[in-house]
């Protein structure tokens, strides 16, 4: 029986893990080889190694993906999440992790749809950045001297350019050429521009006034290298006024939003470089005639306003004359005004001098009126001085009669006897009986004592002197009258 049931064990093949392992990536690589796997691109990480590994996910089933540090150059295009792309390689597995996955060799977009978006993606996050604001954009010069062209050196592009230009205003072209799609032309399509803006004026290659970038019309996929973030940053970066020709006038790439101007075709971007040479001349004609014009009316205008302003002056040489003459007669009569003012102010002092009195005369007068003055006042204060002797004599016989000094000791008498009775009635007598006297701060007497709070100030006048109190809280009560 043992033996019966050991016998299907011995006949299924015995495997280490890693013989199984090798076995099954053998299987792999053997049955797909290479493959090209539709999906979108997710969890994707890219390692300090150069190496970048991700996933292809689709609605029922995720893949395993990485791209090797050498194949990241060759891969065609910048893998981001949410891009749906095509990626070629071979399928292998990863024994450590019993896991396989796609080594990647090569991606592409997988169709516009997949293009747009990641286009509408990149459009979105670099609007957010601000690099598409107008107030970032620079207005193209009126006649620049050189122009910058980045484009193909090959085709029609820049023929067109040069033609347009020459037909237009013959100005300075200098063409930095790329290749305008492939594998490293959106790169060199950036470089292209930095470089022109990192040139100087007195260079041995002179710093363009304006540039163009420029692509003749072409699919989708033709244009994506002027979609590309890195050519879109150089434009928006770039110090030189730039133009933007990609493509046809219905076709709408990245880096038109970030140039100062877009034109639909090169030939329109020529032509919003450099005016036209006939339509300057012919408004330089224009504006001539017209400052002509305006000089002309402005002459014509002050020529009349002159001769109106001429006949208004009146006649100079007639001023003149008359002037002349005025001047003549006040000089005349200014030598003669000098001796008749000098004889009339000579004869007013003579007559002056007559009127004036004899200054002894006056002085002899003026001497006996005071000595007469002073007669006068010595007669007149020797009255005085009698009058108040004779009143004086008559004051002192009053005094010394006998009915005057009775009344004056009967008056002496009534006034002691007043001021007995005065004496009688003072508050200060009263005080000397041991009564006193209460006044508030303000001197004003206390008569009752409810008018007093408690802890006022008072003052106590006594018969010698007063004191200074506090008055208790406490009151007395008043005693009622009894009859004896």
């Amino acid at each position: 029986m043992d033996q019966v049931l050991d016998s299907p064990r011995d006949n299924i093949p015995e495997y280490s893990v890693s013989d199984l392992s090798g076995a099954v990536k053998r299987t792999l690589e053997g049955a797909f080889g290479r493959v090209r796997v539709r999906g979108e691109i997710t969890d994707l990480k890219k390692y300090g190694s150069g190496h970048i590994y991700f996933s292809l996910k689709d609605e029922g089933a995720k893949l395993a993906g990485v791209i090797w540090k050498g194949s990241v150059s060759r891969l065609g295009l910048d893998p981001e999440n949410g891009v749906e792309v095509i990626a070629t390689g071979r399928i292998t597995s990863y024994g450590e992790r019993s896991t396989y996955q796609l080594i990647v060799e090569r991606m592409e977009y997988a169709g516009a749809g997949a293009l747009l978006a990641r286009i509408e993606m990149l459009r979105v996050r670099l609007t957010a950045e601000g690099l598409f604001d107008p107030a970032r954009k620079q207005s193209i010069p009126r006649l620049p001297g050189i122009i910058g062209v980045v484009s193909s050196a090959q085709g029609a592009v820049i023929q067109d350019i040069k033609t347009t230009i020459l037909r237009r205003f013959a100005r300075r072209i200098i063409l930095w050429p790329v290749p305008v799609q492939g594998d490293g032309a959106a790169a060199k399509i950036a470089a292209a521009i930095a470089g022109f803006d990192r040139l100087t004026r007195d260079g041995a290659v002179p710093r363009p006034d304006v540039l163009i970038v420029a692509r003749g019309g072409g699919s989708l996929e033709d244009l994506m290298a002027f979609n590309e973030e890195i050519v879109v940053r150089a434009a928006a970066a770039c110090r030189i006024p730039l133009i933007s020709a990609v493509g046809h006038e219905t076709d709408t790439t990245l880096i038109d939003f970030a140039a100062d101007r877009r034109a639909p075709t090169p030939t329109a971007a020529a032509e919003l470089a450099v005016p036209m040479r006939t339509e300057l001349l012919a408004d330089l004609q224009h504006q001539a005639a017209r400052i002509t014009g305006a000089l002309a009316r402005a002459q014509q205008t002050s020529r009349l306003r002159l001769d109106r302003a001429a006949h208004g002056l009146p006649d100079l040489p007639s001023l003149l004359g008359t002037a002349r003459q005025r001047l003549d007669d006040r000089a005349q009569r200014l030598v003669m005004a000098l001796p008749n003012l000098v004889a009339a102010r000579r004869g007013a002092l003579v007559r002056a001098e007559r009127h004036m009195p004899d200054p002894h005369a006056l002085v002899a007068e003026r001497r006996s009126r005071l000595r007469l003055s002073e007669a006068n006042l010595r007669s007149g204060l020797r009255h005085a001085v009698q009058a108040r002797q004779s009143l004086a004599g008559r004051v002192l016989s009053r005094l010394n009669d006998a009915p005057l000094r009775a009344g004056l000791r009967e008056a002496r008498a009534r006034l002691d006897g007043l001021a007995a009775r005065l004496n009688s009635v003072s508050h200060e007598q009263v005080l000397a009986r041991g009564y006193a006297l209460v006044f508030d701060l303000a001197g004003h007497p206390v008569t009752l004592a409810a008018g007093v709070r408690p802890g006022a100030r008072l003052k106590v006048r006594f018969a010698d002197a007063e004191v200074a109190v506090t008055a208790d809280a406490r009151k007395a009560e008043p005693r009622q009258a009894s009859l004896l």
